[in-house]
């Protein structure tokens, strides 16, 4: 079959706009899972107890520890919370507050924060599973799930340390805040 130059173009951009509610409906896939790992991590907290199940050794209470949740507010100097930080005993998921704007191509983001310190860490991680100090399936990643260009969460898995979670929120603090410095130019 021919189809005309018009059909055409509308043929592609009825495939651009499909592919682009794809991506959209994936976005808010990842969401949902993450929101439900949140509840399953909150629920598991404070989940109704036995009595028998009260009496605890003391690796009973170090595995609950590692599997509770905390949440950080990443905040600016005059207090602004830019984001929250969602962190559990193996990921940590950055999630922008509604009013804050964070374009991914805003620097210092790719260059610093994604660059420098998720790059520098992963190289540090590649390394160790050379040297046979970690498994391969314990390496550090980051994925970035956006709306546009929009940064909508930040999900780091297996960050294995709580000084790279130290690491990864002050420099987060740091990024956004110029970020947002940045885009006031």
């Amino acid at each position: 079959m021919d189809y005309s130059e018009e059909n055409l173009r509308d043929i592609l951009e009825l495939r651009e706009w499909i592919s682009g509610e794809i991506e959209k409906k994936e976005i808010e896939i990842d969401k949902f899972r993450h929101n439900l790992r949140i509840l399953d991590s909150l629920v598991k907290q404070s989940s109704f107890s036995k009595a028998s199940s009260l009496v605890s050794s003391k690796q009973d209470t170090q595995q609950n520890q590692q599997s509770s949740s905390s949440i950080i507010p990443i905040k600016t100097p005059d207090n602004k919370i830019l984001a929250n930080a969602h962190v559990t005993s193996d990921e940590l998921v950055i999630i922008p507050s509604e009013d804050t704007v964070l374009d991914i191509e805003t620097h210092p983001f790719k260059s610093f924060f994604l660059g420098r310190i998720i790059g520098g860490m992963e190289n540090q991680d590649k390394l160790d599973i050379q040297n046979g100090k970690i498994p391969q399936n314990t390496a550090i990643s980051c994925l970035i799930n956006k709306d546009g260009s929009r940064i909508r969460e930040i999900l780091i898995k297996n960050y294995r340390q709580k000084e790279r979670v130290n690491e990864i929120i002050n420099t987060v603090t740091w990024s956004f805040s110029r970020m947002i410095e940045n885009s006031q130019k």
